[in-house]
């Protein structure tokens, strides 16, 4: 799989644990946020990363609480790990909608696979970005580091946000359908409604409004040189 910055959110309340487990993930080259409640994972929600890692014992909102809230804003891969009754944290994670479980205790190079695989098969099949910087009408997008700056002011951009204008400017003047976005921006195996692209798009012209973001009625998106 090519070396992309994945952006993944792990939510552990044990310290020792996450700072092991944060250690691992980001020899990957992934960039790595944790939290150590369930409450301040759920206010990132809106981050939209492209893997959640949760505990489902947590202070405040516990892993399942959080579970059903990532689903229900998208959807975002979720790995659940528990040192609780295995059989049954299994079962309640699968059909809330989690992607894989670990139970207590694991090596931390089996998460990492999990996590390598889990990403693999959701996002493997994403277009090649280039790595080098893009100026464009002011802004200066970076696909390498994930930052956009508009002088020197720096762009917030949530994870699908990020990841859909590094595909359309990398891809500039290619007319880009919404089946096509979906898939390198979602991943193959994404189910959801096309409008969820319509909905990034609408956010992103708000965020970069000097961006020609062009619609192509009844087939999808590109953006312009000028």
């Amino acid at each position: 799989m090519e070396q992309k910055q994945f952006v993944i959110h792990l939510v552990e309340d044990e310290k020792n644990l996450s700072h092991v487990l944060k250690a691992y993930l980001e020899k990957e080259g992934w960039n790595i946020r944790v939290f150590d409640d369930g409450d301040s994972a759920n206010e990132a929600i809106k981050e939209e990363p492209h893997l959640w890692i949760l505990d489902i014992m947590l202070p405040g909102m516990d892993g399942y609480q959080l579970l059903k809230a990532i689903k229900e804003h998208g959807d975002t891969p979720v790995i659940f790990i528990s040192a609780r009754d295995q059989d049954l944290d299994r079962i309640l994670g699968l059909e809330m909608g989690s992607d894989d479980y670990l139970a207590k205790p694991f090596l931390p190079q089996e998460l990492v696979i999990r996590a390598k695989k889990l990403l693999q098969r959701i996002y493997g099949s994403q277009m090649s970005h280039e790595t080098k910087k893009i100026e464009l009408n002011g802004y200066v997008i970076d696909p390498l580091s994930r930052t956009v700056f508009d002088g020197d002011e720096k762009v917030e951009l949530t994870t699908k946000e990020m990841d859909l204008i590094i595909l359309l400017t990398t891809n500039l003047g290619q007319a880009l359908s919404r089946e096509s976005i979906i898939e390198h921006v979602w991943g193959a195996n994404y189910f959801g409604s096309e409008r969820a692209v319509d909905d990034v798009v609408r956010r992103v012209r708000k965020k970069m409004s000097r961006i020609h973001l062009e619609t192509l009625y009844g087939y999808g998106y590109r953006v312009l040189s000028s």
